[in-house]
């Protein structure tokens, strides 16, 4: 467990902790917590406290960028367990835990997982446990690890291209990069096809090892319709891939006694 080196919380820690309740879309759009613009290309970038890092992780779940719905979250969580004495790395795996895929996405996501089977892999009833009481199984987290938005919405990850864009490809090699070079080659579960494309490139650039990647795997969110016949067209792919996987851990796990 640790916190991601690229960190920025002890520069915004104090700003978020200051935000009055309940909070609104302004108190997070604006200047004092945006991270970088690019007007050319209509992006924002703005801060969001996603930095902690399950180094032990069996599974690694990631997606475009953090929307405006989990970076509000991410903010709530902070204020909400500001008394609570907790140390940095904890309040940042509470901010993992409340706001990673938080929303009807983490249903659709669950939903998918369980019929690919990957909790029963995991000893799991339900994958819905990463989210809860097996979160020290997963990672979750985003090829573009702060809240990205084009031309004021969430950026999708396809306009503009995300490995053709300078500044969102320095954000992927000078953060995500390293983050997953830390992994230790757990599963990793990209969601949709743009986040697939940056998976991809990152192994073929030697980051993560390629045969770590499940490839198939729909974006879950409910704007994306055709999710139901990619999972359909993938599922046996998926599912083979996952034996496979797993297969290969089981000989490589050392036998307990």
């Amino acid at each position: 467990m640790s916190i991601a080196n690229y960190s920025k919380f002890q520069i915004y820690k104090n700003l978020i902790q200051s935000l009055p309740m309940p909070l609104d879309n302004e108190a997070l759009i604006n200047d004092q917590f945006l991270l970088e613009k690019d007007e050319k290309k209509k992006l924002e970038i703005y801060y969001a406290p996603f930095e902690y890092v399950n180094v032990h992780a069996k599974v690694v779940i990631v997606g475009i960028t953090p929307g405006l719905h989990q970076m509000k979250k991410s903010y709530s969580t902070v204020l909400n367990v500001m008394d609570q004495r907790l140390s940095d790395e904890e309040v940042l795996h509470e901010v993992k835990k409340n706001s990673s895929f938080e929303g009807p996405m983490r249903k659709n996501l669950i939903h998918m997982l369980d019929e690919l089977g990957l909790n029963n892999y995991l000893g799991l009833s339900s994958s819905s446990e990463l989210f809860d009481t097996a979160s020290h199984l997963v990672q979750t987290m985003s090829v573009l690890p702060y809240p990205v938005f084009y031309n004021g919405k969430n950026y999708n990850g396809s306009t503009p291209n995300i490995l053709k864009t300078e500044v969102l490809k320095r954000h992927i090699l000078d953060y995500t990069a390293g983050e997953l070079n830390k992994l230790n080659d757990a599963l990793i579960i990209p969601l949709g096809v743009n986040v697939s494309k940056v998976i991809e490139y990152l192994a073929d650039q030697g980051f993560i090892n390629k045969e770590s990647i499940l490839i198939g795997f729909p974006h879950p969110s409910g704007g994306n319709g055709h999710r139901h016949k990619q999972f359909a067209t993938h599922k046996e792919d998926m599912q083979r891939k996952l034996k496979d996987y797993f297969d290969v851990q089981a000989r490589f796990t050392p036998a307990t006694t």
